[in-house]
C-alpha cells in the first residue's frame, strides 16, 4: 500500500465567519490555500493572507489535497461539491466540517463513494474567536489511512482532534456534536432568559454573578454571554439563524432517536421569534429578545 503523505495543498469552500479565520490558519501554516464563497467579496481579504480566491468551487478543488467544506448546513456543502465535481479527482481527502445533521450527511456519504472520495466527518465545536486563532476542537471520524494525509490542516485550525470513528458512514463525529450544540444552545438559552428577568424585577446582575461566583453554578461561558447582552454588543461570533438550523438538526436527530427534546424545541422557537424581531444576524445570544413581546429594555 502506497504511503499517505501529510497534504501540501487545501481547498476551503466557504469563508463566512468560522471559514475565513480557518482558510487564514491554514495559510499561515504553511499550507498552499484555495478559497471559495458564494459572495466572492467575502473572501477577498484572504488574499492579503496568501490565499488564492476562486471564482468558482471547481477552481479551489482542482489539485488540492484536502477539501474542507465549512457552509451553513448541508444541503449546501453537497451542492457546492457537486459544482466541483469535475475538478474532484479520486482519493481526494473531503473535510466536511459543516454543521450538517444526520439526515443531511447520508447523501453526503452517497456522493464521496460515488466520486471516490475519503470523506472525513469532521465538524467542529468553538466560534468565530477559536477559529481566527486555531483552536478550534475538531472532531472527526475517517479512516485511519487518510489521517496522515489531513493532519496538517487539522493541526492548524484546531488545538485538538478527537478522533470518534473510522468510518464518515457511522456519523460518529456528527452524532457527538449535535449533543455538544444541544448543551451549547441551551447555555445559551438560559443565559439570555436569567438576564431578561433580571431586567424585568429590576435585579442587579452583578448580584447573580455574586451569588454564583466560584460555585457550581458558575460559568465563564454564561458570564461572557451575560455581558454581550448587558453591553449590547451582539457582533456574531455564531449568528441566531446559524443556531436555529442547529437547533432544529438537534430535534430532528432525537426524534429519530425516539428522544423527546423539550428544552431544543423551545429554544429553537425562542431564536425564531429573535428573528422575526430582526436579530437574525446577531449572536446567538439574541434569544434574549424573544423574552420580551415589545421593545427589550
Amino acid at each position: 500500500m502506497t504511503e499517505q503523505l501529510p497534504a501540501t495543498s487545501v481547498a476551503v469552500l466557504g469563508t463566512g465567519i468560522m471559514g475565513s479565520g480557518m482558510a487564514r490558519n491554514l495559510a499561515r501554516s504553511g499550507l498552499e490555500v484555495r478559497a471559495w464563497n458564494r459572495t466572492r467579496s467575502k473572501a477577498e481579504p484572504l488574499a492579503a493572507d496568501g490565499v488564492r480566491v476562486t471564482d468558482t468551487p471547481a477552481e479551489a478543488v482542482d489539485g488540492a489535497d484536502v477539501v474542507l467544506t465549512m457552509l451553513y448546513d448541508g444541503a449546501v456543502a453537497l451542492e457546492t461539491m457537486r459544482r466541483a465535481a469535475s475538478a474532484l479527482r479520486p482519493g481526494t481527502v473531503w473535510a466536511q466540517a459543516t454543521t450538517a445533521g444526520l439526515e443531511a450527511l447520508e447523501p453526503i456519504v452517497a456522493f464521496a463513494r460515488e466520486k471516490e472520495l475519503a470523506l472525513i466527518d469532521s465538524p467542529v465545536l468553538g466560534t468565530k474567536q477559536p477559529a481566527e486563532n486555531g483552536q478550534l476542537l475538531v472532531l472527526a471520524a475517517g479512516p485511519a489511512s487518510v489521517r496522515p494525509v489531513v493532519w496538517p490542516v487539522f493541526d492548524a485550525i484546531g488545538s485538538r482532534t478527537v478522533w470518534v470513528g473510522d468510518s464518515a458512514e457511522s456519523a460518529a463525529a456528527t452524532r457527538l456534536k449535535l449533543v455538544l450544540n444541544s448543551w451549547v444552545l441551551n447555555v445559551t438559552h438560559a443565559t439570555a432568559e436569567a438576564v431578561a428577568l433580571a431586567k424585568g424585577l429590576g435585579v442587579d446582575w452583578q448580584g447573580f454573578l455574586d451569588g454564583v461566583a466560584g460555585g457550581p453554578l458558575d460559568n465563564g461561558y454564561m458570564r461572557a454571554k451575560s455581558a454581550q447582552v448587558l453591553r449590547g454588543d451582539l457582533e456574531p461570533s455564531f449568528a441566531t439563524k446559524t443556531a436555529a438550523k442547529d437547533a432544529r438538526l438537534i430535534v430532528e436527530a432525537g426524534e429519530r432517536a425516539g428522544v423527546r427534546l423539550d428544552l431544543a424545541a423551545a429554544g429553537s422557537e425562542r431564536f425564531h421569534r429573535a428573528m422575526a424581531a430582526g436579530h437574525g444576524d446577531e449572536d446567538m445570544v439574541a434569544s434574549y429578545f424573544a423574552s420580551f413581546d415589545g421593545e427589550a429594555p
